[in-house]
């Protein structure tokens, strides 16, 4: 049976613009639904009238993501395929992985197709992870291959999605594998490496026995401080996933988290604000952002021009310091930080409000500084 094709989709998966299967269909305000980049290219030529019905738009059209429509047409795809072509049981794709007649494009092959199969279907991850094929994908881990190393890797994240899979990957050794990783893998290894740490640490008990693993939140500062722009923004959200265990934040201080992340805040990551935000509830990591030269200076720049996240982050910052050093207090004060806590008064956002309504306190000498 041949794979399914556009033409023997149904027809409402299809772009009534490029009569091709839409990747991202989007509403328009007509009621009528397109892909997007189609219905983009037309609002782009200066159209202002509905493809279809030919009424006029407003003069900056909505464009409304259809999630019902794009899950019907994903689902289509992976159930087509996957009928089509079942996989193999798992002793066979464990035996292939394992096997040393098996070549290295074989492998990276079998490697991509279960993490194909396994990214939507909890299923076929029980399936997997039950099967014991956890062990061979963490020895493709240990290979040393970069190719073979970030298709294991791409499948354990994957197999990590299901809370019960994140305590038996640890069981199984995964994070002594993915510190490796950090440690000397390539630049895509590593990213991923990250965020497996991220998707592991949502589970409380492996928070402790993550950051309790030799060299791990090392790596992670190490590779914020040294990698480029993916691999320092996963290691950055590892590290706030981390951090959200209170012994966590200790050692990230001890490995010189702090003035890695002010850098990395400075030229423009501001992931990097959040994890500050979780070391600035600790006594370590307020005394060293304190000892930082520039340290509030780099908060205020973030405050009049960051995101909503990181002004949040920002704010909780400046709070732990200041409810803890009347100095701090003084310093924040003469960088105008009270004018800008009231401006954030009228914010969209409840806990930017919230935390700015906190620190204005603090400022006013309404907290008592321990």
């Amino acid at each position: 049976m041949a794979a399914p094709t556009p033409t023997h989709l149904p027809d409402h998966f299809k772009c009534p613009i490029s009569l091709e299967i839409m990747s991202d269909p989007v509403i328009l305000s007509s009621g009528h639904t397109f892909d997007r980049s189609s219905i983009q290219r037309w609002l782009d030529a200066g159209h202002r009238t509905c493809p279809i019905t030919k009424l006029p738009l407003p003069d900056c059209p909505s464009l409304i993501p259809n999630h019902a429509l794009r899950s019907l047409i994903s689902n289509y795809y992976h159930i087509s395929t996957f009928k089509q072509h079942p996989p193999p049981q798992p002793e066979t794709l464990i035996s292939a992985i394992t096997s040393r007649s098996s070549s290295l494009e074989s492998k990276i092959e079998l490697l991509d197709q279960l993490t194909c199969l396994s990214k939507r279907d909890s299923v076929f991850r029980r399936r997997l992870t039950e099967s014991g094929v956890v062990s061979a994908v963490l020895n493709c881990v240990d290979s040393g291959e970069p190719s073979l190393q970030q298709k294991a890797l791409s499948l354990l994240l994957n197999l990590s999605l299901d809370d019960d899979n994140k305590v038996g990957l640890v069981a199984e050794g995964a994070i002594g594998k993915v510190v490796a990783v950090l440690l000397g893998g390539s630049p895509d290894c590593r990213a991923v490496a990250a965020t497996m740490l991220t998707s592991l640490a949502v589970v409380e008990v492996n928070k402790a026995t993550v950051g309790a693993y030799p060299y791990a939140i090392g790596a992670l500062v190490s590779l914020l401080r040294d990698g480029e722009g993916r691999e320092k923004k996963e290691a950055a959200t590892a590290l706030y996933a981390i951090c959200s265990f209170p012994d966590n934040r200790r050692r990230a201080v001890e490995c010189g988290a702090v003035p890695i992340l002010l850098r990395s805040v400075d030229s423009g990551l501001e992931r990097a604000v959040e994890v500050l935000g979780v070391l600035a509830k600790s006594r370590e990591g307020r005394e060293q952002m304190e000892r930082y030269n520039g340290f509030i200076q780099i908060l205020v720049r973030v405050l009049k021009n960051g995101s909503s996240r990181g002004i949040q982050y920002a704010l909780l910052a400046l709070n732990s310091v200041c409810c803890n050093s009347e100095n701090m207090v003084l310093e924040v004060t003469k960088e105008g930080v009270l004018d800008i806590c009231l401006g954030l008064l009228e914010d969209d956002n409840e806990k930017i409000r919230r935390n700015s309504s906190s620190l204005i306190k603090v400022l006013h000498g309404n907290h008592r500084v321990s």
